[in-house]
Parts: C-alpha cells; structure tokens; sequence
C-alpha cells in the first residue's frame, strides 16, 4: 500500500479509496479491482513510493456533478445499485458498493484540485474506478458511471480556468466531448484508435458554437506506434495549447494503446505514455496538472505504463520499456497515422483563422 511520507517533498499526490475495489463488474470482466492493484505494485517496484503522497478522496457534491450530469440520472443510478445492481448494458453492470465508488471517483478531481491550490504537491494521479470518460450526461457507458475527468474540468471552469482536456485511452472520450461540444474555456484533444468502439472521434467533429474549434480529434489506424504518437502532440497538441493558453490540464490518462492490451489494436509502450507525460507536463504550470486513471487491461502493462507517468511527474524518470517506432522506410499504419495528424493539424489551424 502506497502511504504518505516526510522523507521528501511532497511532489505528486497519489488518490485512491478503498471502495474502488468494491465496485465489482462481474467475474472475468477487464475492468476489475485488480487493475489498481497493479499500479501500486508497478509503483513500489520501481521505487516511486516515497515521492508520492497518498489522499483519500472525497465523494462528489451534487454542485459538482450537476454542472455535467443530469441529476435524475444520478439519483437513478443510486436507487439501481442499491436495489442490487445489474447490468446498465452489455459491458457495464454494478452492485450496491458502485454508487459510493463512483461518488469518489468523481470527487478525486475536486479534492486534488483543492490540495493542489493548498501548494500540496506539483501534479496529482488518481488511481480510481470506475473510469468515467464514456458516461454521458444520463447515460452510464463502456465500464462508466460518472465522467470523473469533466466533473473536474468543470469545476475549474466554474472558477474562472480554462481547461485542456487531454485524452490518450485507446477508445474516444465520447463523453467528455460532448460534455464540453460548445464550451469556449475547455479545450478537449482526444488520441484514439479509430474506427473503433464508441464510434466517435473523427477529424471533423471539432466543436460547435462557443466552441467550435475547441475540439480536436486524432483519430490513428490499429497498429499505430508511438512514433505518431509524438509527432501528433508536436504538431498539433502543442501549437494548439499554445493558442489556447490552458491554465489547468486535465489528463484522461488510459493505458489500453499499450502493444499488450486484449480490448485493442494500437502498438504503443510503457516508454512512450512516459514521452507523452513528458510533454503535457510542459503545457501548463506546476500545481496545475491532474491525471485520472481510464483504460488498461493488460495488468502487467497497466502497470508499467501508469509507472512509466508516475516516473515522469515524480521527476525519477522510471522506464521499463523503449519508446516504439514503425518501421524502418515508413509506410502502412505509421503512414496513415501520420497523415491524421497532419490533418488535424491543418484542419485545426483553419478552424482558428476562421474565428479571429
């Protein structure tokens, strides 16, 4: 188990809860109580244990929830699970003890952004469950109930912030983006496999209204390494951060495009999510950065991919693996990768001018 230390600043801050582990999809689901488990054994083996300080979060208000959900769906989601649960559709279910832990799933945010504002720590990870980038505004979705990373985000933006909203798991934030579709303050940048489950994510769903344009997706071809991966945040996620001027980042920081993962197609490493946190770490102030757990499911590679960020934040530097690559002469899916980011890139630029 992970616990506070004085032996060194307080850098990162680590949030879990007990009651994530309660929440139980069903026996031989991916989505399990062991995938926490995981990260804090990766963690204690790579020796990060002593700059990370653990927190136990606090549940959601209904003020903070409200701001993206509807509240019916919630206390709906309330009666149902403490009526004994079920399935809520074909890959989400849930038991009594889910409610509390989506409650503090979705109230890590908040709390760590409060602890952050206190000059707690420089970054926050939450090791949470269930994830939450799917849920919809009344609708529980691919493994989740409440959108921890949008409860967030919108806190801040109810405090005057403006937000880019990363989102690296393998499958598209559907809910996040349409949280935020027409929101000015938020910007939502989502690298995904494609197509692929939910089936959003394309390059021309950029925003509408306030916030058309403050959407941008990079939607990469199974096979994808993380060589396109980087070009993609070179040449399209650091010019566009640079002209949104975020004051906040809000990671939802999946591990399912790892190589390993059983749910998916993409081909990245451990060392790439560790050159990816590299990079976002740059794009906003100390203080200011907030990862929240969502995919993975390969527990090995889980586990070493969420080390891989935690090396990064905590300033250790922990790789277990080599970035990828496609291979020597280009061509196939580093090819076609490259091409959507471009894209993107370029689609983006024109959406930007168009407004100004």
């Amino acid at each position: 188990m992970i616990r506070p230390t004085t032996l060194r600043p307080v850098r990162v801050l680590f949030g879990t809860h007990g009651s994530f582990a309660q929440h139980d999809e069903g026996p031989r689901h991916p989505e399990s109580a062991r995938r926490l488990q995981a990260i804090t054994l990766a963690a204690e083996l790579a020796g990060l244990t002593e700059a990370l300080t653990a927190f136990a979060p606090r549940s959601a208000t209904s003020e903070e929830l409200a701001r993206v959900h509807d509240l019916s769906y919630v206390d709906a989601l309330e009666e149902f699970c403490r009526a004994g649960g079920g399935h809520l559709d074909a890959d989400t279910s849930v038991v009594p003890a889910s409610f509390e832990a989506a409650m503090r799933a979705a109230g890590s945010g908040p709390d760590a952004i409060e602890r952050l504002r206190a000059g707690e720590a420089d970054a926050a990870f939450l090791a949470l469950r269930p994830p939450g980038h799917h849920a919809r505004p009344a609708q529980a979705m691919g493994f989740c109930l409440i959108n921890n990373v949008a409860v967030a985000a919108a806190s801040l933006v109810a405090a005057g912030e403006r937000v880019l909203v990363l989102d690296w798991d393998a499958h598209h934030g559907n809910g996040t983006q349409e949280m935020f579709y027409d929101e000015h303050e938020v910007l939502f940048i989502s690298m995904h496999q494609y197509p692929f489950y939910p089936g959003t994510g394309g390059l021309t769903e950029t925003g509408s209204g306030e916030g058309e344009g403050q959407t941008i997706n990079l939607p990469f071809p199974a096979g994808t390494k993380g060589d396109a991966y980087r070009l993609a945040f070179d040449e399209v996620v650091v010019p566009a951060a640079e002209l949104f001027a975020p004051t906040w980042l809000v990671v939802s920081s999946g591990y399912d495009a790892h190589r390993a993962d059983p749910l998916t197609d993409l081909g990245l490493s451990a060392g790439d999510f560790a050159d990816l946190t590299e990079r976002a770490v740059h794009l906003v102030a100390p203080g200011r950065r907030l990862f929240f757990l969502e995919g993975g499911y390969d527990l090995d590679a889980l586990g070493q991919s969420a080390a891989a960020t935690l090396g990064v934040l905590t300033g250790a530097g922990y790789r277990s693996e080599r970035a990828t690559s496609g291979e020597a002469g280009g061509g196939g899916p580093t090819e076609a990768a490259q091409a959507a980011a471009l894209a993107a890139g370029q689609l983006h630029e024109r959406l930007v001018r168009a407004r100004s």
